[in-house]
């Protein structure tokens, strides 16, 4: 039977020395090294996020992972303070502005960045 208290999700990196580093001290996310190099994001109790080492990494072309922020200006703000440079998509539905923030028609609004490994991960502020 499923235990769904148990699931967690999972995404590859082509090098989990530098996710953890990244997860860690420019994310500030509570992260563990484990057996294997695999690394495990704590998000909540229960709920656990794994990045595990592959050769022939290939980046995600998809959003990997959420992180809702409160104030989508400052948490903008203080990520390209530690070096992280936001994506633009501009589509008819989606206006990104100059700092990297993406107000989409008739939803939340979003900053997408790549993690070390090319992953794209978003800031959402509903």
């Amino acid at each position: 039977m499923i235990q769904r208290d148990k699931i967690f999700s999972g995404f590859s990196a082509e090098d989990t020395d530098e996710a953890y580093f990244f997860y860690k001290n420019v994310l500030g996310l509570d992260v563990e090294k484990g057996e294997m190099s695999v690394l495990t994001l704590k998000i909540n109790e229960g709920m656990n996020i794994i990045i595990y080492p592959k050769q022939n990494h290939v980046p995600a072309e998809y959003t990997v992972m959420n992180i809702p922020v409160t104030d989508m200006d400052d948490a903008v703000e203080e990520l390209s303070k530690k070096g992280v440079s936001f994506l633009h998509y501009d589509l008819p539905y989606i206006k990104t502005n100059e700092k990297g923030i993406a107000h989409i028609k008739n939803g939340p609004t979003h900053a997408w960045f790549t993690d070390p490994s090319g992953n794209i991960i978003s800031l959402i502020q509903e």
